[in-house]
């Protein structure tokens, strides 16, 4: 009985051992079938879509109604749009330099012959005290209105921006004769007198002039307009803008002599601006 045992456990053993190499073979099989039926068939090509614009920079032209301004802009657009290619919403920070200038400004020139130095007279500006410069630092918001649904049409968007200005006071001189000599003087006091007496200008003493004397005032703005993006290309920027802008410094700017001074600003304006994305 022992070795009828033995022989029948080791047929056993032999016919599972069989059956496994045969299962193998025909895996094995089937895994070179496949393999042969894919082989000569070309893979297919992998499509890299362009990477998302998220970066703008711009520069540009503002024509306010009280002045001139040159700006710099650098734009992010925020992460959270669905769309990122279509700058659905752009975060802005701004630097401006302006000149403002006030609407009693009229440029002229003393031909008087009874003043010295009146036969090449210089133009100036009656009654002006201070040239006024601002720089602007901002940060805002640019969101689509209407969008660009395909190239070469135009987006409008929502634009508002906010934060510091400095308003930069540079004394205005004029040269003065009375008579017998010719001086250069800036509003004051002591010389309101001579400063509004026409007949005695003989001009304005020069853009340079009382440059080291620029006295700075602190102040902030708030701006909002409409913007207008016609660029023909996503990755080029070429757009209008126009809006309002008011500002408030921390103390009275005085422009003009016999005028009333004061702290707070309002104008509109118009801008052009090109640049680039990435």
């Amino acid at each position: 009985m022992g070795m009828k045992r033995i022989i029948t456990g080791a047929f056993c053993i032999s016919a599972l051992l069989i059956s496994q190499h045969v299962v193998a073979q025909g895996s094995g099989s089937n895994s070179l079938n496949i393999n042969s039926k894919t082989a000569g068939q070309p893979k297919k090509p992998v499509i890299k879509k362009p990477k998302p614009l998220s970066k703008e920079f711009s520069v540009g032209l503002r024509v306010n109604s009280d002045g001139w301004g040159l700006f710099v802009d650098r734009g992010r657009l925020r992460s959270e749009d669905r769309n990122p290619d279509m700058f659905h919403n752009v975060r802005i920070i701004q630097v401006e330099l302006s000149e403002r200038r006030h609407f009693k400004e009229i440029k002229a020139a003393n031909t008087s012959s009874s003043t010295p130095g009146a036969s090449n007279p210089s133009s100036f500006i009656y009654g002006k005290v201070n040239s006024f410069y601002t720089f602007k630092l901002g940060y805002g918001n640019r969101r689509m209105i209407a969008g660009k649904p395909e190239q070469g049409t135009v987006s409008i968007h929502w634009v508002y921006v906010g934060g510091l200005s400095l308003g930069l006071l540079k004394p205005y001189y004029i040269n003065v004769s009375n008579g017998f000599e010719t001086k250069s003087i800036k509003y004051s006091d002591s010389t309101s007198n001579q400063f509004i007496n026409y007949n005695q200008i003989v001009g304005s003493s020069g853009w340079s002039k009382g440059l080291s004397e620029t006295k700075i005032v602190p102040g902030f703005f708030l701006r909002t307009g409409f913007h207008f993006d016609f660029a023909n290309n996503k990755r080029a920027k070429m757009a209008i803008e126009t809006g309002a802008t008011l500002e408030y410094y921390t103390s009275e700017i005085q422009q003009m002599a016999m005028q009333k001074e004061q702290s707070m600003f309002f104008n509109v304006y118009a801008a052009f601006q090109f640049g680039k994305r990435k």
